[in-house]
């Protein structure tokens, strides 16, 4: 019965109707992506920084490890290939698009908070000094012992953007998304002492976990920036999910809540219409003890459809 109603659900039959449901989704989803972009623009809040804290602000300046332009592909375009995979085996459309568009909500809204966060609080990054003093002589304010910079503008910028890790909420974000949604496809706490699947599940946060580590390793990040981009992510990620779809260890994980609504309505229409096609009144035999009536044979009405109204009756009177 469910392989057969979910057969039903394309996105050429359902696409229009489940887009049309979410639209205002869809537009709160790209204000957040507008504001984003404006926190990205204004300048960060610059931090007091003096002569006494570069000892620790000295590290190299160095690349990244895993580039800006690779996180949207790990957080976010893979987890869509699986939906998208997931939706070719199973015709789908509910859990293609609550998969998709949890995840980019998971995403972005850990985008605009985590960017908020940078400009308000405008932590120096770990390798400050070479992006203040490119050539390697620093310069300080008589009076107040603070740096006076001479390095690129846009370089300095961005090394006040150090709490939190943008790299590492995003990556959590997207791969907490994941790891939620692979835990309910492949039912992991179905008690069935199956632990294998907890490698499964632990993937995507492995992932994650590495993107953050090399934040660190490449002197960008902190590790107190990195542990609350992570805690971020995580956290948004859950929201997100649980918005959309069941915890994992309830008995309908598998699919989304709007797909299991849609099912029972489907269902209690089908039930309904097949109600109809029944003769108004049926002849049943019952035995009637003597006394009771004339003789051992009597009539009743038995349509599903009357029995349905006096129970309706009975339960509000």
């Amino acid at each position: 019965m469910a392989d057969i109603q979910l057969g039903c659900y394309t996105i050429k039959s359902h696409g229009a109707k489940v887009a049309r449901l979410h639209m205002y989704d869809w537009i709160i989803l790209i204000l957040l992506a507008v504001i984003d972009g404006l926190l990205n623009i204004i300048e960060p809040f610059h931090r007091f920084v003096g002569k006494d804290m570069m000892t620790d602000l000295r590290y190299p300046l160095k690349g990244n490890t895993v580039p800006f332009w690779a996180v949207p592909l790990i957080g976010i375009v893979l987890p869509c290939v699986v939906f998208g995979g997931i939706y070719f085996k199973k015709k789908n459309i509910y859990d293609l698009h609550h998969g998709i568009l949890g995840i980019l909500y998971s995403v972005l809204i850990t985008a605009v908070i985590t960017d908020a966060i940078k400009d308000g609080v405008g932590r120096p990054r770990p390798d400050f000094f070479w992006r203040c003093f490119p050539d390697g002589k620093d310069v300080y304010d008589n009076v107040t012992t603070g740096v006076l910079c001479h390095g690129e503008k846009s370089v300095i910028k961005e090394g006040h953007k150090s709490f939190p890790s943008g790299h590492s909420s995003w990556s959590f974000a997207g791969l907490g998304f994941l790891a939620w949604y692979l835990t309910g496809k492949i039912a992991v706490f179905d008690r069935k002492g199956h632990i294998a699947k907890l490698c499964i599940m632990v993937l995507p946060l492995l992932t994650a976990s590495l993107v953050a580590v090399s934040r660190v390793d490449d002197y960008w990040h902190h590790w107190q920036d990195v542990f609350a981009g992570a805690i971020i992510g995580l956290t948004v990620s859950s929201f997100c999910y649980l918005q959309f779809f069941p915890y994992p260890y309830d008995t309908d994980a598998l699919w989304p809540h709007a797909y299991t609504l849609q099912l029972a309505e489907a269902r209690a229409s089908g039930i309904a219409a097949n109600s109809f096609s029944v003769r108004p009144s049926e002849i049943e035999t019952v035995n009637i003890p003597e006394g009771q009536g004339h003789g051992g044979i009597g009539l009743r009405d038995t349509s599903p459809i009357l029995d349905n109204m006096e129970a309706g009756r009975r339960y509000q009177n």
